[in-house]
């Protein structure tokens, strides 16, 4: 899979699959494009989809600044440089920042948007400092068990956790938390410190889906609820039984919304 240098940045992104439409899918801080590989594998048979690394993540170059400003000019000349016309985004939690900012700023190169658990506003006050110490303890450690353990609740829903038959699902992706490197604080930061952005929900114009799921604990629904009453004829689904990663823990439901959302915006 092939890297892209766009802003000063060397990118790490997957290309896949066939057709008229493209779509791109932003990740959520601390994975990478593999979070997406249930949606990539489903629609790459009909669409062309590509997703990629943030700086600092995944197989992406690590190299500050790491501010959602500065992603999202990733994001938009990666597009300018792989696709010719305007794309479906779909962006999760730290992707929906990016989202949100591409459609804002740049309509032209964005068709739809499909928003997963995300927010338009800073990060909560009341989250802050315990976010701020896991992100200390990973400085000097990294992802230890024990943190990775701490965050897994964050990410995912309490039920979906419990459940036995996804043991081998919660192992695999604790596993994948635990492989991010020492330098993943920078993305930390940058999502932790960011700006609201709710004066400009006014300005996104394209067709706009919201998902999130009704356990999300980081990004909670009723900040779905927001963005959707900001976003003129935008539409929200909320998914039963996930948490801030619909996309691993009810990918079927995922598929066949954004499946579904790509053939009625094509």
């Amino acid at each position: 899979m092939p890297q892209l240098k766009v802003n000063g940045v060397n990118v790490f992104y997957s290309d896949q699959g066939i057709g008229e439409e493209t779509i791109v899918f932003s990740h959520g801080l601390l994975w990478s494009h593999r979070m997406f590989e249930a949606q990539v594998e489903f629609l790459s048979a009909r669409f062309r989809v590509i997703a990629y690394d943030h700086r600092g993540q995944g197989q992406s170059e690590v190299k500050a600044p790491f501010d959602m400003d500065t992603l999202a000019e990733d994001a938009f000349q990666l597009i300018k440089k792989l696709v010719n016309g305007p794309v479906h985004f779909a962006g999760l939690s730290m992707g929906g920042f990016i989202g949100m900012r591409l459609a804002a700023r740049h309509p032209e190169i964005i068709k739809s948007l499909v928003l997963l658990e995300t927010s338009a506003n800073a990060e909560p006050v009341e989250n802050l400092p315990k976010y701020k110490t896991l992100n200390s303890i990973v400085k000097w450690f990294g992802v230890l068990s024990p943190v990775a353990t701490k965050v897994m609740p964050i990410m995912f829903a309490e039920s979906w956790l419990m459940n036995p038959l996804n043991k081998m699902e919660v192992d695999r992706w604790k596993k994948e938390m635990m492989g991010n490197k020492k330098s993943v604080t920078g993305p930390v930061e940058g999502v932790i410190e960011r700006k609201g952005i709710e004066g400009e929900l006014k300005y996104i114009t394209c067709p706009t889906m919201i998902i999130v799921g009704d356990e999300d604990v980081a990004t909670k629904p009723e900040k779905a609820k927001f963005i959707q009453m900001g976003i003129p004829k935008s539409k929200l689904h909320i998914i039963p039984g996930a948490g801030h990663s619909s996309c691993i823990e009810k990918p079927r439901e995922v598929n066949r919304l954004i499946g579904d959302w790509l053939i009625e915006h094509s």
